[in-house]
């Protein structure tokens, strides 16, 4: 197959608090001969907050992450679920709007910028399902993830809205993308109702306990239907529900422990890549299937 070029973006997350991420993705990448180009120039998306603040200033700020891409004459690749969201947001705005694109580009060319619309923008699990193909990620796996029940939480801003990942051809109310990944790696896919639900993680701050108790719903939800592990493609779910599970036991009045893994941990597991090199000693749950 052709090989397959993109420019990362990584967001702040997975250079800051959850490194693993990064790790995993270019070890994936590497051993499935993707080639991800570092925007090493690119910053923060704005996470859902800036956007309420300053709209103007959230949509510059990603206009210009894309026009770093663009120079490269490469698609934008993210691997954080609210990256993705705000990012195609400002795309969708621009590529739609004349007069907002011109004044976001009369900003820009105070740094030398002009945003043309030319990348696309595409998170990298679409990019494992569209572009790689589960039946060629199926030919690499060397240590197949049998008898191992994963449930995998989607998250929202990957899913809504809609009309900005409909070219994913994914179905909010009932995903299968990350589901699919999951067969192919030979693992069994757990079937609950919660897996595309809110892990509560923008409302932490203001209010942890209903934080807590989102995450709660849908650990519980995955643990009842014999969930052995956890997967999502987000780092923000993943802090929320890695790193907080005492706090989430509090809330929920049980014991919620599941082991939960980044997406290229679980692919990079997989495909037979050395659980250092996907960095799972950093995972606060230890995982007990490696």
């Amino acid at each position: 197959m052709k090989k397959l070029k993109y420019a990362l973006y990584t967001g702040c997350t997975a250079r800051e608090s959850t490194p693993e991420l990064l790790k995993s993705t270019m070890s994936i990448a590497k051993k499935l001969d993707i080639e991800l180009v570092l925007l090493d120039e690119a910053s923060c998306c704005g996470a859902s907050h800036l956007q309420d603040f300053d709209d103007m200033l959230s949509l510059v700020l990603n206009a210009r992450n894309i026009c770093y891409a663009e120079n490269l004459g490469l698609d934008m690749v993210t691997i954080c679920n609210t990256c993705q969201l705000n990012t195609a947001m400002t795309k969708d705005r621009l590529d739609n709007d004349e007069e907002l694109r011109a004044k976001v580009n009369e900003k820009l060319a105070q740094v030398g910028l002009k945003y043309k619309g030319t990348s696309k923008v595409k998170h990298f699990l679409y990019v494992l399902q569209d572009d790689y193909g589960y039946k060629n990620i199926k030919s690499k796996v060397t240590r197949p993830l049998t008898n191992i029940n994963i449930a995998s939480f989607y998250g929202c801003h990957n899913l809504r809205p809609s009309k900005l990942h409909k070219q994913n051809g994914e179905n909010p109310y009932k995903p299968t993308s990350l589901d699919n990944l999951v067969l192919s790696l030979g693992g069994n896919a757990v079937e609950y109702e919660s897996k595309n639900r809110c892990c509560g993680f923008h409302v932490e701050l203001q209010n942890p306990q209903t934080a807590n108790r989102l995450s709660g719903i849908a650990m519980s939800d995955a643990i009842d239907n014999n969930a052995d592990i956890m997967v999502t493609p987000c780092p923000l779910c993943h802090l929320r529900m890695d790193v907080q599970q005492h706090n989430i036991t509090k809330a929920m009045g049980r014991d919620i422990h599941i082991p939960v893994l980044h997406l290229p941990q679980m692919v990079g597991i997989a495909l037979g890549i050395d659980n250092k090199e996907l960095g799972l000693q950093h995972n606060v749950t230890k995982v007990g299937i490696v």
